[in-house]
């Protein structure tokens, strides 16, 4: 059996404030389906994160992925720009 992963790449305006944002939203991404399985800053950027998913319902993580409450909780959160989201199996 196949495991689904979502992707999420994008930068932050400050990593701390995002951090609480981000961990306030926890209950959303676990209804959606989705357990956190790392959580990465880039070496050269601080402010730069990606985040790694794996999903039980690849359908419900990508209803997920377009809804207006994670795009209004990015920019609550100071996302900065379009993040880039993709779907990965193993």
């Amino acid at each position: 059996m196949s495991h689904h992963f979502m992707l999420i790449h994008h930068k932050v305006k400050d990593y701390a404030k995002w951090k609480v944002g981000y961990d306030a939203h926890v209950a959303m991404r676990r209804d959606a389906g989705l357990e956190e399985k790392q959580l990465l800053r880039s070496e050269d950027d601080p402010n730069d994160v990606t985040a790694i998913f794996e999903a039980t319902n690849l359908q419900r993580a990508r209803e997920f992925a377009k809804s207006p409450d994670l795009q209004k909780t990015m920019v609550q959160v100071g996302v900065v720009g379009k993040p880039d989201i993709t779907f990965l199996r193993d």
